[in-house]
């Protein structure tokens, strides 16, 4: 079932980078593992699959220390400085980093095992209360400032997610947005490579607005545990 729905994903991914003229290798595949057992992060390995993301950081010290197969590791949710700890040594990308706090305890973390942490800052293009995230390109700016200074840490990105709504067309508009501030941040050499945007629901929209990450999780494995 997983390894089905996997290749209905990756279909739907050729599909929308054929729409807006993109390359698939332009667009990397995260499969969303939350609150799923290790045998369905296995199941998805046999199809393919390289890419994982948690959002919890006990959880994620947890898989990633006890799945054998050289995987690559994305930390997609909300983090606390207190839980930093748990996931600078196995993430691959940060996807959420949305303080100076926040970046300060990535860096010395990293700093301490002698690694160059990866990580995206997030933004809350919606404006919504229940999301976490920057909300202007001022703000992105001077963190992203911040974050260049910090001799550990390396700004490869852009996160967001949109709201979760029917109406397309505010869909677009989100993901727009955050495409604008990538472009303005790199007009000014910050020369970043990332746009993670886009889950199960809304992630043809996300590639179609220029995504390089998509975030799946339910449409691979069912509704989250």
């Amino acid at each position: 079932m997983i390894e089905q729905n996997i290749k209905i994903v990756q279909s739907k991914i050729a599909e929308a980078c054929s729409i807006s003229g993109r390359k698939i290798d332009d667009v990397k595949f995260v499969a969303v593992s939350k609150t799923k057992p290790n045998s369905d992060i296995y199941s998805a390995i046999r199809a393919g699959l390289n890419d994982f993301g948690e959002n919890k950081a006990l959880e994620f010290k947890e898989k990633a220390e006890s799945i054998e197969n050289n995987v690559v590791w994305h930390f997609i949710g909300h983090l606390q400085t207190n839980k930093v700890k748990y996931v600078v040594p196995y993430a691959e990308f940060i996807h959420s980093v949305e303080s100076e706090k926040l970046a300060v305890e990535i860096n010395k973390r990293a700093k301490k095992i002698n690694k160059i942490q990866k990580i995206l800052l997030e933004f809350n293009t919606s404006n919504e209360d229940s999301k976490f995230g920057l909300r202007s390109f001022e703000e992105g700016l001077r963190l992203a400032e911040f974050c260049m200074q910090q001799p550990n840490l390396l700004l490869a990105g852009l996160m967001t997610m949109a709201p979760f709504t029917n109406d397309e067309s505010i869909i677009h508009k989100s993901f727009a947005k955050l495409k604008n501030i990538f472009d303005k941040l790199n007009a000014r050499d910050f020369n970043l490579s990332h746009l993670s945007m886009g889950m199960s629901n809304d992630y043809q929209i996300a590639i179609e607005e220029g995504s390089t990450m998509v975030r799946v999780g339910s449409a691979i494995f069912g509704a989250r545990n």
